[in-house]
Parts: C-alpha cells; sequence; structure tokens
C-alpha cells in the first residue's frame, strides 16, 4: 500500500456518525480543549490495522499526515512512527527529533497517550530528562500531559522518580486532564510498588487535587480510599 492508497484508505473507512460521537468526546467546541479538530469517526483499531499494512513511510510522508487537520491522520502518522522507533535504532533519534518538532500537532489525549512513552520517553531512557521537567513546566496542556506520560516507559521498568519529580510539579496545575494523567501514573507506580505510591501519597495527597488523588488511590482497599479522601491518613 502507497502513502497515496494508505491516506484514501483511512478517508473512505470514515464513519460520519461515529464521528459526531468523537467530536464531543474530545471536546471540539468552541472554547474546549480540541476546539476545531475533526474527526471522520474511526476508531483505533481499524487505525492500527491500516498502519499496520504500511508503517514504512518516509519522514516526509509522516510529516504530512502530521499537518493534516484530521485527527485520525495525525494519530496514524504517531502509530507509524512508534512502530518505526520499535523496529529501527538507526531512525529513533530522527523520529524523537521529528516529534519534538510537531509538539503542536499531538494535540489532544488520545494523540498523546498513544505515543509520548513510546517516543519520548523511550529515546530518552538513558538519556538526560531535563526535556520532560521543561514540558512539565510549559504553558501548553499538550506539553505537559507528554511529559508525564513519557516517564510511563521507566514506570513500567520499576523506575519511579521521574515521575514522582513531575507529579510534585503538576499537582499544582488548574487542568483536569493534567490531574487525571498524573493521578494515573501514580496509580501505576502503585501496581508495581505500593510502599513508594504510599508514601508519596501521605507527603502530598492534601495539596494534590481532588481528581489527580482519586485517579492515583482508585485501586485501593475501600476503607483505605475513604481514609485519603476524608484527610485522614
Amino acid at each position: 500500500m502507497s502513502f497515496s492508497d494508505m491516506r484514501l484508505t483511512l478517508r473512505a473507512s470514515a464513519n460520519l456518525e461515529h464521528a459526531k460521537i468523537l467530536q464531543r468526546f474530545f471536546r471540539t467546541g468552541p472554547g474546549q480543549y480540541g476546539e476545531g479538530d475533526i474527526f471522520i469517526g474511526l476508531k483505533v483499531p481499524v487505525i492500527r490495522k491500516i498502519v499496520n499494512e504500511n508503517s514504512d513511510l518516509s519522514l516526509g510522508e509522516i510529516q504530512i499526515l502530521l499537518n493534516s487537520k484530521i485527527h485520525e491522520e495525525r494519530l496514524a502518522a504517531l502509530l507509524v512512527m512508534v512502530d518505526q522507533f520499535k523496529k529501527s535504532d538507526g531512525d529513533r533519534e530522527k523520529l524523537f527529533k521529528l516529534y519534538i518538532r510537531n509538539f503542536k500537532n499531538v494535540n489532544n489525549w488520545d494523540l498523546v497517550d498513544l505515543s509520548a512513552e513510546h517516543i519520548i520517553g523511550a529515546y530518552l531512557n538513558e538519556k538526560d530528562k531535563g526535556l520532560l521537567y521543561e514540558l512539565a513546566r510549559s504553558k501548553n496542556l499538550w506539553q505537559k500531559r507528554i511529559a508525564v506520560l513519557s516517564t510511563f516507559h521507566y514506570i513500567k521498568n520499576n523506575s519511579f522518580k521521574v515521575t514522582l519529580d513531575l507529579a510534585k510539579i503538576l499537582s499544582k496545575d488548574e487542568n483536569d486532564l493534567i490531574h487525571k494523567a498524573v493521578g494515573w501514573m501514580l496509580r501505576e507506580i502503585g501496581k508495581r510498588n505500593s510502599k513508594i505510591e504510599e508514601e508519596f501519597l501521605n507527603k502530598h495527597y492534601k495539596q494534590m487535587p481532588r481528581t489527580m488523588l482519586r485517579y492515583a488511590i482508585e485501586r485501593f482497599p475501600e476503607k483505605k480510599r475513604l481514609a485519603y479522601l476524608k484527610e485522614k491518613i
């Protein structure tokens, strides 16, 4: 399948009824976080299937998709990048730099969540993590989410320090999407090491946004979960 065929297949698979649902779900109305984003109604498994049939796009072709106004085409580009990153050591730096140049196009939570850990997190695994701290202090919602979701790569390898550092920075953030992301990552730490998660929570939970705390303690036993919510720990 050529690049042109891939793009035609994506658009030919459009489902306008599902697109209407996605437009609402991803908050694309005026003043909402996804304002102006355009959906054609493709589910992620459908996009993955199309991507799997041709993930050997050039960087230039990937860039064309990343520039698209259509959400699913940008997602397809990111999934191609993830696939290429996993398969090739030689091109990883180029893919990492392409991702950074396109922060403005990674502009909804699913785009971040399906790509950041696999490219930004993985590339920086044995490198300086300064970029993640810079992104966490950004004024841009999606760059902050990229920062914390990138650390999922380290969590899966039982390395928690960067996530906890960013959680401290982002605990003062005002956006619900950041609260959910940080709480989710804290919960993932807890799945692997409950002691470390609880030590962090015991120091910071009273200052954490409520949504962040709820996500972090979602898997706790009911008695302990209520104790945190009632600030009786």
